[in-house]
């Protein structure tokens, strides 16, 4: 059953591919979508079989490498961990392929869509199931490979290209770390099963060894290595300049790339290998600070962008960075709570998104829009139920595991942690503020539309709605599940699946902690509706004026901390510089010139030397064939005197 839920959504992915053609759109949205209902489904009893029951188990499909004494089968590993992320990556997948089906219903490439969307979660499934490192980074790259043709799918238009091109190669630079931390691994323990290093761990707790002519702690070494692979496909600060710009995507794949799937793929290897980073406290508080810092980061950008998905896709950046200090304060089952519901609501934010974009004529700029609220009021107030989760209102999904990360961050007692609580709290009042200002410009305020789009504006079909309300409903109950994954039976239900060393239990820290923090986050929250209500309802024209006055505040965040601008002086120009420099004066001037065109060349040049001969007067001929004669007696008669 398990093999089922993995590869049903690759048979899906193959049909639709290879024969989209013959069975038609129809048929090609039919296939995919019920073979990943059924995934989602069976998925559910997966859990049901192993949380439940206690049938954790190995599932061993084939041998996969047979070299010398190195041996390793491909195999599905279901724990605890495995079969939560299976759940929620198939239920929010599905979801959005039936969205799908009414917001691409008049692309021309809808096979090919439904393919690629079916391959991803495919590829994501392969990588929370897998058993050992090299399949993890097998279902790792092929999300990446994957990524780039969604992102890219209207492949016609160029930004969609460079954002294609930008986001594999940014997730590239990552994965350098995430290869050399796997090398690491082998190096070390000598094997790469996940159950072999992870029982080894505590004996080589100890070991140093050199990296680059740098001798250090090797699990601090690797951990870092393999968090630096993280960085990059979970779009944490200095490798998050890909995120905002795969908005070029359709929607519903900003949605599978930002809620559930790709994103989160960082925060799961982290949490998967905890017993390794768990006796690498270095590399933990590593992960702390850089989650801390991205989170309060990204919600600094958010404030000031005008796109709506962009104002989305930056949340999710800012998110994700909880769920990386919860990782790095050993929350792991605070981490993986929080991806569950971010799964949820993100995803029906970018669907609502899509919904407001599909009812606007494709509009994405939030200034071109308000008073929407009564033309969509479906839309409207699924987005009030996403919103109200991801500024964590009680009682909220984002409530329960949001608000816990940032108490667990201050019950760690460390520096790391402590910095990772003010960050926290900073960042959960700004996503309030940037949540509301999202909320009143798009649908609050008079219409700023053209009338013959307001004139158009209409709800969108049942086919896109009804997936929102199932997402809607995780977005809002979700946090039932606090008692188990983050409550006094967090042990029994992760059971292996997480380890957390004596003495860092922040989640038990966390319920041990003073009334005051504890409503904290509350307080901000509400308080950041307030300053948006205020600045978007009461005082329209605050805004703008707070734009002239601070400026240049406004730009730096505007132009996103000019990262790009950054790195397109660093690495762009100079690679472009040096690309063209090998280009005309190497391979042009130096390998054509003296090589295939400079023999081409010289080739031509005895040829019209030559060609001059040919006058067509026949005594030049006649005398050119004495001056051969004479030279041939005369070589003749040197020959026999010698």
């Amino acid at each position: 059953m398990d093999v089922a839920v993995v590869f049903l959504p690759l048979i899906g992915a193959i049909i639709a591919g290879l024969f989209g053609r013959q069975i038609g759109d129809r048929g090609a949205q039919l296939v995919t979508c019920g073979l990943l209902g059924l995934s989602a489904l069976l998925s559910l009893v997966v859990f049901h079989d192993v949380v439940i029951a206690g049938n954790v188990h190995v599932t061993e499909l084939f041998t996969w490498i047979d070299s010398g004494s190195f041996e390793l089968s491909w195999a599905l590993k279901l724990d605890t961990l495995t079969a939560v992320m299976l759940s929620v990556v198939t239920v929010v997948s599905c979801m959005i392929h039936i969205y799908s089906i009414g917001y691409m219903a008049h692309d021309k490439s809808i096979p090919r869509f439904f393919s690629y969307l079916s391959l991803f979660t495919f590829f994501m499934l392969m990588l929370v199931s897998a058993d050992n490192f090299l399949q993890m980074f097998f279902g790792w790259e092929g999300v990446g490979l994957v990524s780039y043709l969604l992102i890219g799918f209207w492949y016609e238009r160029p930004s969609a290209c460079a954002a294609a091109i930008k986001a594999f190669l940014v997730n590239r630079v990552g994965d350098i770390g995430f290869a050399l931390g796997i090398m690491g691994a082998f190096f070390l323990f000598g094997a790469v099963g996940f159950d072999q290093v992870f029982a080894a761990v505590p004996e080589f707790a100890e070991a140093r060894f050199t990296f680059v002519g740098i001798e250090g702690h090797a699990l601090t070494i690797i951990c870092i290595l393999l968090f630096i692979g993280a960085m990059g496909k979970s779009a944490q600060i200095g490798l998050h300049t890909w995120l905002p710009d795969a908005m070029e995507g359709p929607t519903p794949v900003s949605a599978l790339i930002h809620a559930a799937t790709m994103v989160t793929a960082g925060v799961f290897m982290v949490c998967r290998l905890s017993p390794m980073f768990e006796y690498a406290p270095v590399a933990l508080s590593l992960v702390t600070y850089v989650g801390a810092i991205t989170a309060i980061f990204a919600a600094t950008v958010g404030l000031c962008q005008n796109d709506i998905k962009r104002v989305i896709a930056y949340s999710t950046c800012s998110q994700l960075g909880y769920m990386f200090f919860a990782a790095g304060v050993s929350a792991y089952g605070a981490a993986i709570f929080h991806l569950g519901t971010h799964a949820f609501f993100k995803a029906l934010l970018f669907l609502g998104a899509g919904s407001v974009i599909h009812a606007m004529s494709d509009e994405q700029d939030m200034r071109r829009m308000g008073g929407l609220w009564k033309r969509i009021p479906y839309t409207y107030g699924l987005m009030w139920a996403g919103s109200l989760a991801l500024a964590g209102i009680p009682f909220f999904a984002g409530y329960f595991s949001k608000d816990l990360i940032i108490e667990a961050a201050l019950g760690a007692g460390s520096d790391a942690g402590v910095f990772a609580f003010w960050m926290g709290v900073s960042a959960a009042f700004l996503t309030a503020l940037y949540s509301w200002r999202l909320i009143l410009m798009t649908f609050h305020g008079k219409p700023r539309m053209e009338q013959s789009i307001w004139d158009h504006v209409h709800e969108s079909p049942k086919v896109m709605i009804i997936p929102l309300f199932v997402l809607a409903a995780g977005a809002v109950f979700g946090g039932a599940a606090a008692p188990f994954l983050v409550g006094d039976g967090r042990e029994a239900f992760w059971g292996e699946s997480l380890l957390v060393l004596f003495g860092n239990d922040s989640i038990e820290a966390a319920h041990h902690l003073p009334l005051s923090v504890k409503l904290l986050p509350i307080v901000v929250a509400v308080l950041g509706i307030a300053v948006a209500y205020w600045m978007y309802m009461a005082q329209p024209g605050l805004p703008a004026a707070l734009a002239r006055t601070f400026r240049p505040i406004y730009l730096f965040l505007l132009n996103k901390w000019y990262f790009d601008e950054l790195y397109d002086a660093l690495f762009v120009r100079p690679a472009f510089a040096i690309g063209r420099g090998l280009w005309k004066k190497g391979d042009g001037a130096v390998i054509d010139g003296y090589g295939p065109d400079g023999i081409a060349a010289t080739t031509i040049s005895l040829a019209q030397r030559i060609s001059r001969l040919q006058t067509g007067y026949v005594y030049h001929y006649a005398f050119a064939m004495l001056v051969g004669v004479v030279g041939l007696v005369t070589w003749y008669i040197l020959s026999r005197l010698g």
